[in-house]
């Protein structure tokens, strides 16, 4: 991990159970957590987005009133830097954690509007809803390995919505978004292919991708999928999933040969996300050219 995170490392210290946990190239981490009969006071010097996977319905988050509750699946909690809260957790609860920092919101703000203040004030909220944050948690982090190579343009664009939807609504400067029109040049289009086409071994993440456009992520990311009609991680999924039929059906190369070519880190997890996208398993697809 490239950066220290106190709720992370407090978390470990009681009942929490760590299912997954990834460190993005930003330096913004992920992790998965469960918990059970535990009482934990948070007090950190970076912000954590908390969003409710399952159970969660006898949480109890500490006010000037008393014990409050109100958890459940799809409610989030924004606990700003340097913001105290104290939890009661009394029965299940599965939750994500997104830890991020001032300078990751900075980055944000200077890649999509191309502008920062000195800093970013998040607002506090407790067991809030917001169907936005609920669609790009449940379509991006949770129908995804998070260990895969293959993954990590998918996890790096989910960040980016992620931090981009809390600086426009739930921030002190709640920035309108940009207006993007129109798609990629065609010279900066080529690029970009060409670019991904030879790098499908690698874990491709947004901003690579953007830096090629010389475009920021938000704005590369709209363009892209202006010009291609799909978004760029489900645009380079179609591609490994081309150059591994290629692959399958030219060579005698060994599947996992393959699938690391195609930037997956496992044959296994290769041949359920080729199955997923072609109804054939990779074998099947090879024995089926050898008839």
């Amino acid at each position: 991990m490239s950066d220290h995170y106190d709720a992370f490392e407090n978390l470990r210290k009681h009942n929490a159970v760590l299912h997954n946990s990834v460190s993005l190239h930003s330096g913004i981490q992920l992790a998965a957590w469960s918990n059970k009969r535990d009482n934990i006071t948070q007090y950190c010097d970076h912000h954590t987005l908390s969003l409710y996977i399952a159970d969660g319905y006898e949480s109890y988050h500490k006010t000037a009133y008393g014990w409050k509750n109100g958890g459940g699946p799809d409610r989030f909690c924004l606990m700003p830097k340097e913001s105290e809260s104290v939890w009661d957790i009394r029965d299940d609860l599965s939750f994500v954690h997104l830890y991020c920092t001032d300078e990751h919101l900075r980055e944000v703000g200077e890649r999509v509007w191309d502008r920062s203040p000195a800093t970013f004030t998040l607002d506090e909220k407790t067991f809030a809803q917001d169907p936005r944050i609920t669609t790009l948690y449940r379509q991006f982090l949770l129908d995804c390995d998070w260990q895969q190579n293959a993954n990590q343009l998918t996890l790096s664009t989910a960040s980016t919505l992620l931090l981009t939807h809390l600086v426009q609504h739930y921030s002190n400067v709640q920035w309108q978004l940009p207006t993007v029109t129109g798609g990629l040049a065609p010279v900066a289009l080529r690029t970009v292919l060409e670019y991904i086409d030879a790098h499908l071994s690698e874990p491709l993440l947004l901003s690579d991708l953007a830096a090629q456009a010389a475009l920021s992520e938000y704005h590369f990311a709209r363009m892209f999928r202006q010009s291609m009609g799909v978004a760029p991680h489900q645009f380079v999924m179609q591609r490994r999933m081309m150059h591994a039929k290629t692959l399958l059906t030219s060579s005698d190369q060994p599947l996992t040969a393959i699938a690391l070519a195609c930037g997956f880190n496992s044959a296994s997890h290769f041949s359920n996300r080729f199955k997923a996208a072609t109804g054939f398993t990779p074998s099947q697809l090879r024995a089926a050219r050898q008839r």
